[in-house]
């Protein structure tokens, strides 16, 4: 396998915006088109797009489905996280051209739950950890969970999981760098498949976590650094292929 770089979107009302380590209080839009930014970044040749429904990760619902449906039209595999709280959910991006859904909260919540559709669905299924300090955090992370990240990954691993997302949520859209020895405990600890998430600022964080590669981090999404031309996706796509 390739590491793999996933351009974000995440999307709220609508838009493409972005929030200061989850605060919904503290968000930037950066677009008006959930699905013309994902048609860029396909045409920039990302072979994945990561997507996240902001509104349904509060709301426990799915609310921009629509720009993630379209979105899965493009070349480019889609991968979506927020407010999957049922196989339900799980069935209709799947059926509607969504390569991976993503499971958060409801992993926690209700684990027996996250095991079944692991099983049933396997590599469809990715598992988002968002930690706090180590401790999960759910619901959009305004709930935090006093269960170790690490715990639930090694049981859902056990229970067949085989990709992990992991976001450290003190990093995410601060440019501060990704927290390379959380993502790498999670990898060595399942020993499954780790996409990074949070504190991406240059290049040099891909290399670093490329390097990672041996431990089983095999990707990171990277959001606020494009939207802030930190890089441009080609030059971060030409960074972990040199």
């Amino acid at each position: 396998m390739t590491f793999t770089i996933y351009p974000a979107i995440d999307m709220r009302g609508g838009k493409c915006v972005r929030l200061l380590q989850g605060d919904y209080e503290k968000e930037t839009v950066y677009g008006n088109s959930p699905f013309e930014m994902a048609q860029r970044f396909a045409k920039q040749g990302a072979t994945w797009i990561h997507m996240v429904d902001l509104d349904g990760a509060k709301d426990g619902k799915r609310v921009n489905e629509q720009f993630v449906l379209e979105a899965a039209k493009l070349k480019a595999k889609v991968q979506i996280g927020g407010g999957i709280r049922t196989e339900a959910d799980i069935v209709h991006y799947l059926e509607g051209g969504v390569e991976r859904v993503i499971i958060g909260s409801v992993a926690i919540s209700n684990p027996e739950f996250a095991i079944e559709m692991v099983r049933k669905y396997g590599r469809k299924i990715a598992i988002g950890l968002d930690a706090k300090n180590g401790y999960v955090a759910t619901h959009g992370w305004l709930q935090t969970s006093e269960v170790q990240a690490v715990d639930v990954g090694k049981r859902l691993a056990d229970a067949g999981a085989e990709t992990f997302i992991f976001t450290d949520i003190a990093t995410d859209g601060m440019l501060s760098g990704p927290n390379l020895a959380a993502v790498n405990e999670l990898a060595l600890v399942t020993k499954k498949e780790v996409i990074a998430s949070g504190g991406v600022s240059q290049l040099q964080d891909l290399s670093a976590l490329q390097e990672c590669e041996v431990n089983g981090v095999l990707g990171v999404i990277v959001g606020k650094a494009l939207y802030e031309g930190k890089f441009t996706l080609p030059e971060a796509l030409q960074e972990v292929l040199s």
